[in-house]
């Protein structure tokens, strides 16, 4: 998709946001609502089933594309969801794939993710966004130490395959220590 232009459909929306890295957790008190969230990234493809727990109980399942445009910017590319029965999710479940798990505090306007497993430690930051006016507006929030949007080791798709040693070396790079350790 270099270089081609984006053509949103009827299914495929264009996805704008932007990410940033945080030193740590938010302070709890501010936290809306907290959702726990399993991702599973299907080998060879550009695709990825995700399991919510809803804080209301329940759970949400998807099947997601997302078509990245390589550009730097708000702008990441198009993303397709589709809702899925338990069955569904179950059969797909069984492809191969690598799985990164998280906790996805709401604090609007942004939602901030806190990494579990090889990933503890990450704390990111994500805001998303209808326009390119809104994402260009944008102020990121106070407590963060970069912006990483135009990052690509920050995308779930490479933070997945990272190894441990890996992201430890990426936050350094920002100055971040590894309080996941």
């Amino acid at each position: 998709m270099s270089g081609e232009p984006l053509r949103p459909g009827k299914y495929a929306l264009v996805e704008r946001e932007r990410r940033f890295l945080l030193p740590g957790p938010p302070d709890p008190g501010a936290v809306v609502e907290r959702r726990a969230i399993v991702d599973r990234y299907l080998t060879g493809t550009r695709l990825r089933l995700r399991r919510v727990e809803l804080p209301a109980g329940g759970f949400e399942l998807k099947l997601t594309q997302k078509i990245p445009t390589f550009m730097p910017g708000a702008v990441q590319g198009l993303i397709t969801n589709t809702y899925l029965s338990q069955a569904e999710y179950d059969l797909l479940a069984t492809l191969p794939g690598a799985v990164l798990s998280k906790t996805r505090l709401s604090l609007p306007p942004v939602g901030v993710d806190i990494f579990e497993g090889h990933l503890r430690g990450l704390v990111l930051a994500e805001a998303e966004f209808a326009t390119d006016d809104e994402a260009r507006s944008f102020v990121p929030p106070a407590a963060s130490v970069a912006e990483v949007t135009d990052d690509p080791r920050f995308t779930g798709g490479r933070l997945v395959r990272a190894s441990r040693a890996e992201l430890v070396a990426w936050l350094a790079e920002y100055g971040v220590a590894d309080a996941g350790g």
